[in-house]
């Protein structure tokens, strides 16, 4: 999955408002003008979204860092509910003023998109304002208390003097920043709104793997004091310098880090005392409509949870008949689950689970990606200049992070797109999985749209950094399927990995929904993967502790996967021998992340230009 959404400029633009009339009422009838008129409205209103972008870059440091700015690089967010607030108002008076200034008719194509977009998120956010307090401010899969220190290690680069001096005031700032995250919490938690209790013991855990270590306790270099005292090493400065910055950083981390984290950990074990093993969204106030609110947000539909759970029973059935193929094409003998049980258990499906084994692991990851980067050409008219690295998460937080996942590069080209692979215990990526994970992740999936988007030309800024959960990770489950057409599966098993992989999103439209709409246990859950899916147990259990702590999130994959290939076998079916699979990507991929509603009247238009 794509990781650091949070950092990303613009609030996500997803939900379920329709875009037929998005224009304000008196621009309806306007006329289209003369094509100056189209250029200049255009041109004018893109300046007007470059100015909002600039807005809301400013009030962001952090995302300056992870964009590659280092402007701003000495401070932190304001991430309080009174900036959240602010934001939510600035944004509609925004939405306003777009309709007050701009004609809609006027506009050229991409304009009217980009118009409808920005509607659209500032629509979707006076939606889901209400419930601003319903999501978690921390969980063990992800908040501040690993994410600050996540972001300091991965994106805050050191290559001068005061991008050391920069990377301690951060540090100094860190009790500020993680006490406004913990006042949310406590807000939350005065109304009822409390992380089932198996939570808080991971939240407490990772809390304290910050902490451990030099200079807050014997042993090893904590993370944070390892990376910036490796970073300031690096340096071309005087011994005395360094040793000044160091002991500087060692005082940053003691009187604002440690207090920061002890601070989070108090609050944690108090919370705990009072939490319940309740599970779902439904257990929250209103929490009908607050889990309505999320599937609506993440999937882009109006699909209820009845009508998700449906869908995914129905997908597992038919995908697992796909599997029972492969089964009869090894000569495997025994039920399904019989042989789920044999991949999860057969030492010929995981290299050995120490060093020589991460090694190898990340070696043929590698090849993987390597090998279909040479496969581009016939697939892709468009291309990313981006490259793009494997590497492995780090070891202070594999036992917070997701099994993979995927970073965009920087702007600037300083820094690739990587996808990362969590190897902390070896044996919970099989090698059978292997290919399409990278695939997911890397080429052809979230690296291919998420650095197109981002190098696109023509287009306001907000759209390359904007992104709809159902759109982005509905392409990347996709693309596992492209290599299947190719023939680039090496083995029946690996590719039963990918049926794997999808059947894996599909029994997570059943699971989510059970949660939080159809008041499932945590146990409930796991056991119908276990009987339904080939995952290890311990990634199954993993897994739905995300769900239960994301709601509607895991929802989305599935469902954009089936609209785009809903779409291609509409596109092949209407154009016959004039369908060609490089300009189909192009229409997916050539406009950045949309909804699913306008991604269908995109192909839609595709169809009608290329039919003979």
């Amino acid at each position: 999955m794509r990781n650091l959404a949070k950092l990303l400029l613009c609030s996500t633009l997803l939900g379920t408002l329709s875009f037929v009339g998005a224009c304000s009422k008196d621009q309806t009838n306007a006329s289209s003008g003369t094509e100056a008129q189209v250029q200049s409205e255009t041109a004018r209103i893109n300046n007007w979204f470059a100015a909002r972008y600039q807005d809301q870059l400013a009030s962001s440091p952090l995302t300056q860092t992870y964009l590659g700015m280092k402007g701003a690089q000495d401070k932190v967010d304001d991430v309080s509910q009174a900036a959240i607030d602010e934001e939510y108002t600035i944004g509609q008076h925004w939405r306003d003023e777009m309709k007050k200034e701009f004609n809609f008719d006027r506009l050229d194509e991409q304009g009217k998109i980009s118009y409808r977009l920005f509607d659209y998120d500032a629509d979707i956010s006076k939606k889901t304002h209400q419930f601003d307090d319903h999501d978690y401010v921390f969980n063990h899969m992800s908040g501040a208390h690993t994410e600050f220190p996540t972001f300091m290690v991965n994106f805050h680069s050191v290559d001068t003097l005061e991008d050391a001096k920069a990377y301690i005031s951060r540090l100094k700032q860190a009790k500020r920043y993680m006490g406004q995250y913990s006042a949310r919490t406590q807000a939350q938690a005065e109304k009822g709104i409390l992380l089932p209790k198996f939570v808080y013991a991971k939240l407490i855990s990772a809390s304290q793997n910050v902490i451990t270590g030099a200079p807050f306790t014997d042993g090893a270099d904590s993370p944070l004091f390892a990376d910036i005292k490796a970073k300031i090493e690096k340096l071309s400065l005087e011994q005395e310098e360094k040793d000044s910055l160091l002991s500087e950083a060692k005082s940053a981390l003691m009187e604002s880090v440690q207090p920061a984290y002890i601070d989070l950990i108090t609050s944690f074990k108090t919370y705990e005392q009072n939490a319940t093993n309740e599970d779902g969204a439904w257990k929250l106030p209103n929490g009908e409509a607050y889990y309505q609110s999320r599937l609506n947000y993440y999937t882009t539909t109006d699909l209820t949870a009845d009508e998700i759970h449906s869908i995914g029973l129905k997908e597992v059935a038919r995908i697992q008949d796909e599997m029972r193929k492969i089964m009869e094409q090894v000569g495997f003998e025994g039920n399904l689950q019989a042989f789920y049980n044999f991949l999860r258990t057969d030492n010929q499906f995981t290299f050995s689970n120490d060093d020589k084994g991460r090694e190898q692991y990340m070696r043929e990851a590698t090849e993987i990606i390597a090998t279909m980067k040479n496969k581009l050409d016939d697939l892709f008219i468009t291309k990313p200049k981006a490259d793009m690295i494997v590497k492995r998460v780090e070891p202070f937080r594999e036992a917070s992070a997701f099994g993979a996942f995927y970073d965009q590069p920087a702007l600037d080209g300083s820094r690739p797109g990587t996808y990362f692979i969590n190897l902390r215990d070896v044996r919970e990526q099989p090698t059978y999985l292997m290919q399409a994970l990278a695939y997911h992740e890397g080429i052809p999936g979230h690296h291919m749209q998420i650095a197109i988007s981002l190098e696109l030309e023509g287009i306001p800024e907000f759209r390359k950094q904007g992104g709809h959960t159902a759109y982005i990770e509905g392409w990347a489950l996709y693309a596992e399927s492209i290599p299947a057409e190719l023939g680039m599966y090496t083995d029946p098993y690996k590719d039963f990995g990918r049926l794997s992989m999808e059947i894996f999103r599909a029994a997570r439209l059943v699971v989510d929904t059970g949660i939080h709409a159809k008041k499932w246990t945590r146990e409930q859950a796991v056991q119908y993967m276990l009987e339904n899916i080939a995952n290890p147990e311990g990634d199954i259990r993993a897994e739905i502790d995300r769900y239960i702590v994301w709601p509607g999130q895991a929802t989305a994959y599935k469902i954009g996967m089936l609209k785009i290939q809903e779409l291609k076998k509409k596109a092949q079916t209407e154009l016959g021998n004039n369908f060609d699979i490089r300009q189909f990507h192009d229409v997916i991929l050539a406009n950045g992340s949309v909804p699913l509603s306008i991604l269908e009247e995109l192909v839609d238009e595709y169809i009608a230009n290329n039919k003979a």
